[in-house]
């Protein structure tokens, strides 16, 4: 059996059928899944697909993320397979190009704006399952190539996004996130040396006095938010950053990671999560040494998890010192850091 056989030749059908709007969402998961699986079906990522599209615009974050999370749901219990068919069958002449441009979008390299070659398998595929001839795949992949270009030069024009220091009049601006989620005065400054990094999910400010302030953010899925409702939001907060955040965005890269202080705040941010971390030698500074060379000094690093609106939000900030220098007790360590992080929280416009 060839590879993805099972997912476009699939015999299997569902009860269920889907409307055209649903099954041009389905093709995005379809996409999304074969090489992988539905657990590692970005949902996320999917929602800023197919908002791009003309068909979904009058649809809100909820609706989106409900028929996403109504769809999963049907290729966990039937199979991708038995989706892609319910996808064909509910497809409309119309809506079949927006289908293909949709597993098209899911499958470009956001870096390099191009299709991957090792995805160049799924897209014959896909585009031999939903009937599309060669002169207008070749059209639609354009499209979608051109549109990640547009949005990536205006992504650049109005953020200046990426790594490097702030211009002359940008000590007072005003960062605001891709999702447009929420905004904050740029808390570092030109002077200082001032620099923002940015992409889709986190935002962090820095500058050469050791400012460390940086925002992780994710939209809040629907079976997130049961669970949160199920475990309650303390557990829930809990465990998104002590058994998620840290074991994934930080131990990974610094094995020596622990957590040496936990507190739950409930009259922050209507409840919020706190931890302290002690990161030997993870701290964003390095000190040079008389031989040229670079070494990460240690760090102690705050990390508050909280939810505000359809999103959580990781914020975190950071004590530096050298190897060697003990700094003060973990719970004023804890204090300190916490109220930083609080502190940087109010600037937060939060929409």
């Amino acid at each position: 059996m060839a590879k993805y056989d099972k997912i476009f030749n699939s015999k299997k059908t569902a009860e269920e059928s889907l409307n055209p709007k649903e099954a041009v969402a389905a093709i995005a998961i379809v996409t999304a899944a074969a090489d992988s699986s539905l657990e590692d079906v970005d949902i996320d990522l999917l929602t800023d697909v197919l908002w791009g599209f003309d068909i979904f615009e009058e649809y809100s974050d909820d609706d989106l993320l409900e028929m996403l999370d109504k769809l999963v749901v049907m290729a966990e219990e039937k199979t991708v397979g038995v989706l892609f068919n319910a996808a064909r069958e509910a497809l409309s002449d119309e809506l079949l190009l927006d289908a293909f441009a949709a597993g098209v979008s899911v499958l470009v390299d956001e870096e390099e704006l191009q299709i991957p070659k090792g995805k160049m398998a799924l897209l014959k595929k896909l585009q031999e399952a939903l009937e599309i001839d060669e002169e207008e795949a070749k059209e639609v992949i354009e499209e979608v190539i051109t549109a990640f270009e547009e949005a990536e030069e205006e992504y650049d024009e109005d953020d200046g996004e990426g790594e490097g220091s702030l211009g002359e009049d940008d000590s007072l601006a005003v960062y605001e996130s891709p999702l447009k989620n929420f905004t904050l005065p740029t808390p570092v400054y030109t002077e200082e040396g001032g620099r923002v990094q940015s992409q889709e999910g986190l935002v962090s400010f820095s500058d050469d006095l050791g400012t460390m302030l940086r925002i992780d953010y994710y939209r809040i899925r629907t079976e997130q938010e049961e669970e949160m409702s199920s475990v309650g939001q303390e557990q829930y907060l809990k465990s998104l950053l002590l058994d998620k955040y840290v074991p994934e965005a930080i131990a990974p890269d610094l094995p020596k990671t622990s957590v040496n202080y936990t507190e739950y705040l409930a009259d922050a941010m209507d409840g919020a999560y706190f931890a302290l971390v002690n990161m030997p030698e993870g701290s964003t500074i390095s000190k040079i040494a008389n031989n040229g060379t670079a070494t990460k000094l240690n760090a102690y690093r705050g990390l508050m998890a909280f939810s505000e609106g359809k999103f959580f939000y990781i914020v975190s900030s950071q004590h530096s010192f050298p190897k060697g220098k003990t700094p003060g007790s973990t719970k004023l360590e804890a204090e300190d850091i916490k109220q930083k992080i609080l502190e940087f929280v109010e600037t937060i416009e939060f929409s």
